[in-house]
């Protein structure tokens, strides 16, 4: 894509990709699953545009970054957190930088935030809402409960099954049923039965999403394979036991939180009322806004791109020098 540099960083044990385009105040994009840098497409031309540095990376174990192990054990949000402080300090030393995230990515925006709020000016995160860390269950017990086993977290647990499943599926069709899933309820995907439709259905892509977006998409994928994006999953548990120490801990920098009122996440058990009923405010203090877009799903990113291109910059710009950036 047209003004946009792709440079290989040394962090952590690994090489990361990442894609920048523009001067200023740095802005961190972290995507989610099953993304890349890619799908932060929009935003990162916009913030540029207005006078800002948009550095966005592809995770550990995805797209062209490389050098992870394959084991599970080696994507707790410690590690993603290690990469990314390590990334920050290669191309900002000793400055915050503002950070925008979605699904992993705003996972990951949280964990760095708690573990590292030095490094962060403000947050814009998106989807996912900030779960803090309950002393008295391990998440997946907790989703299997609330679920079942056939809950997509529950399926992705068991190290090559499920990717022998999107195998047959196909890669392609993969990123086509994820990125244009709108129900409002968990996704369930039930073992032998793949997302539930005949293999040969033809799946309609939505106005905001191309067939050259899900082209580069499935290319990245079939190429990597899914077991890094994965393994976020397969961390769950070890996330659990390695962050006791940050139990009760709150998230304590300037945050604005987004999220489609169709997206999964939002619709999740007790999401609302914690989000609008003031739990999320008591473990986020700094809390300034939280948006609700209606009739928008989970990628709310490319799904209403300038709006969400003018939230992130409307928030930023309360923390920004005024003669840095352009409104």
């Amino acid at each position: 894509m047209e003004g946009i540099q792709h440079t290989t960083v040394k962090v952590n044990g690994i090489n990361m990709h990442v894609a920048e385009i523009g001067r200023g105040p740095v802005v961190l994009f972290l995507h989610g699953f099953p993304e890349l840098w890619y799908s932060w497409r929009h935003q990162i031309h916009f913030m540029a545009s207005r006078g800002y540095r948009a550095i966005a990376p592809d995770l550990r174990g995805y797209g062209d970054t490389s050098g992870a192990p394959a084991e599970a054990g080696a994507y707790t949000s410690l590690h993603i957190v290690g990469d990314l402080v390590a990334l920050l300090d290669a191309i900002l030393p000793d400055h915050k930088v503002f950070v925008v995230g979605h699904d992993w990515g705003a996972v990951m925006a949280w964990a760095l935030c708690l573990y590292r709020p030095d490094k962060v000016k403000a947050l814009v995160n998106m989807s996912v809402v900030f779960t803090p860390r309950n002393p008295k269950r391990k998440p997946l017990e907790g989703l299997r409960a609330a679920y079942g086993n056939d809950y997509y977290v529950c399926r992705m647990q068991e190290p090559g099954d499920i990717e022998a499943e999107f195998a047959e599926i196909g890669t392609k069709r993969v990123i086509q049923k994820f990125l244009t899933y709108r129900t409002p309820g968990p996704l369930f995907l039930p073992k032998g039965k793949g997302f539930g439709d005949p293999p040969d259905a033809e799946v309609v892509l939505p106005s905001w999403l191309s067939e050259q977006d899900v082209d580069y998409y499935a290319n990245q994928f079939e190429k990597k394979g899914f077991v890094g994006a994965l393994n976020y999953y397969r961390a769950l548990d070890l996330n659990w036991e390695l962050t006791a120490p940050w139990t009760g801990a709150q998230i304590k920098v300037p945050v604005k939180f987004i999220v489609g009122d169709q997206d999964l996440t939002y619709n999740a058990p007790g999401a609302k009322d914690y989000i609008h009923n003031g739990g999320l405010k008591k473990d986020v203090p700094f809390l300034q806004d939280v948006v609700v877009l209606e009739g928008v799903a989970h990628f709310v990113h490319e799904e209403k791109a300038d709006e969400v291109n003018r939230h992130i910059l409307d928030f930023f710009l309360k923390f920004s020098c005024s003669s840095c950036c352009v409104s």
